[in-house]
Parts: C-alpha cells; structure tokens; sequence
C-alpha cells in the first residue's frame, strides 16, 4: 500500500481527495493546505504546511491541486523526497519556469481526461496528425472567477485552465516543431476577470502542421470539449465528451470523472524503472503546450466588446 499525500483542498483538491479514498493501492495519510475550502475525508489529517507533511508523513505519491506557480513549487519539492508526483494543469503558466530539472522526472501532469476510452491505444500507436482542431464550449459564472483565478497572472486564460486537455492531447500527436505563425482574437465581454471569455485561434508550424481553436466560457449551449484529428493517410479522428471523457468511445459509455482519476492513479508509476502508461503526461512535455499558448497570447488580437455583462 503506497503512502499518498494530497496539497491543496479547494474545489480540485476536494475532488482528488474523494477519489483518492476509493484508489486500490494508495492510502490517503494527510491533506494539507493552510486554508482548505473543501473538509478533508473523514480520518484524513489536516496539515497547515505542506513541507512539514512531506517530512512527517513521507508520502510514496503525492498529488497537487494549488494554483499555478506554487503547484510547481511543492510538486518538485515532492519530487525531490522520491515521490511519484500528479500535478494539475497547468502548473505554470511560464514556460520558461519548465527548464529541465533532474526531480522532473518523477512528475506528471494531472489530465485525467486522457485516460478516456481508446486514447491509450491512441497514444501507443504514436500516429502523427497534420492537422487537429480543439473545440471548447461551457459556461463559467462569476463566482468561478474568484480569488487566484480572477487574474492572468496567477491562472492564466481559457487556453491554459480550460482548453488544455484537448489542446496538450493535440500537440502530442502533431510532429515536433516550433510555431511558425498564429493569428488569435481574445474577446472580452463580461469583464469578472482578467481572463477571457473566447478565444479562437489558429496556429501553423514550421512542419506545416495546424492547430485550430475555438474556446468559450461564456455560453448557454450544450457543454463540450473535443478534439478532431486528421492522420497522415486521410483518416480523422474525434475526441469526444464534455471534456474529452468519452475518448473515442460513445458519449453514452463515457466514465465519469472519478473512474478517470482512478485510472490515472493507477497508471503511477513505483519507481523509476519499467514503461511508461501511454496516456501518462510528463512534465517535461508540457512546456511544448505553454510555448504554443503562450506564443497564441502574445500575438492576440483583442475584439472590441460586443455587448455589456448584466
């Protein structure tokens, strides 16, 4: 039984922690976060500090939900004890914050969606798509848009806190290469934060690959978050589920949020030897992600507002 250790209990933490409680293999010893929103499981400790609970409690996996910035921090830290570490997204919204360290190997980014049905065959064919679109439609309110979140700086925008998952799975299928160009429009209507409420985009590579992007946090339409695929050799794939959870399965077959997390426990690794699960994301791989959405950011265009928030 493998000792876990979970920072930060907001509304992401409080998920992980009712997940981790039904993993097979993993013990919940401790949560910790100075000031939790959510009530750790019952029987779970409460620590103020997480680098004192990583000394008391000497935790084999330890799972990180806080917000980016210091999720980097504590996940290396962990890292550095020899835990096997899952980090939410997007850990950093900096790029250059990702420069190889020796502890990153040991972490991996939380994308629980791409545990969905079909992807990790997906992912061990390696297949190169030459072109794939992400599409992004859900609906935030303002209360979403609160304390961390309600800047750039400390959360970043759609692209980094919504549309990662279909995007971070995109770029793992695209061939390696720097971006060659992106035209992007940010619109800004509601005004509850300094991130945006759509974001489209189109990103081409030097290796003539091109991303696509259409995210929105301010609709009344039906919750979706896809990704279409298009294979050297013709064939298109979708991506599909409100948030990717269908995989390429049937909407109707989709496992829910806790099976997934469940699934991305499991596939941690003990050590650090032996192969890899394919849907397993490793950090380093993730600066590739920021650079595009960073790149996307840097170049945008910013519509004019449409229409004034109620």
């Amino acid at each position: 039984m493998r000792r876990a250790l979970l920072i930060g209990c907001g509304e992401v933490g409080a998920k992980h922690a009712d997940a981790l409680t039904h993993a097979e293999g993993l013990d919940l010893v401790a949560v910790a976060d100075p000031s939790p929103v959510a009530t750790p499981p019952s029987g779970v400790p409460l620590v103020p500090c997480w680098k004192s609970a990583l000394e008391e409690y000497a935790p084999d996996a330890v799972v990180v939900a806080t917000p980016p910035g210091s999720a980097l921090v504590a996940a290396r830290a962990a890292a550095r004890t020899g835990a096997v570490v899952l980090v939410e997204k997007p850990a950093t919204i900096d790029p250059a914050d990702l420069e190889p360290a020796e502890e990153d190997r040991r972490i991996y980014v939380a994308f629980q969606p791409h545990f969905a049905p079909g992807l990790a065959w997906l992912l061990s064919q390696s297949p190169t798509a030459r072109r794939a679109a992400v599409r992004l439609v859900c609906r935030r309110d303002r209360g979403y848009y609160r304390d961390w979140r309600s800047r750039y700086a400390t959360a970043g925008g759609i692209l980094h806190q919504q549309a990662i998952h279909g995007l971070a799975l995109a770029l793992r299928l695209l061939p390696p290469g720097s971006v060659l160009s992106s035209t992007t429009e940010v619109h800004r209507v509601r005004q509850w934060g300094e991130s945006e409420d759509r974001v489209t985009a189109t990103i081409a590579f030097e290796t003539g690959a091109v991303l696509t992007v259409d995210a929105r946090v301010d609709s009344d339409e039906p919750r979706r978050h896809d990704a279409t695929l298009h294979l050297d050799g013709g064939q298109e794939l979708h991506v599909r589920g409100r948030n990717l959870e269908a995989g390429l399965g049937p909407a109707s077959t989709a496992p829910d949020d806790r099976a997934l997390r469940l699934a991305m426990y499991r596939a941690l690794p003990a050590g650090d030897t032996g192969p890899l699960h394919p849907c397993l994301f490793p950090l380093s791989e993730l600066r590739r992600t920021l650079e595009v959405i960073d790149h996307a950011y840097r170049n945008a265009r910013t519509v004019p507002e449409a229409r004034t928030a109620p």
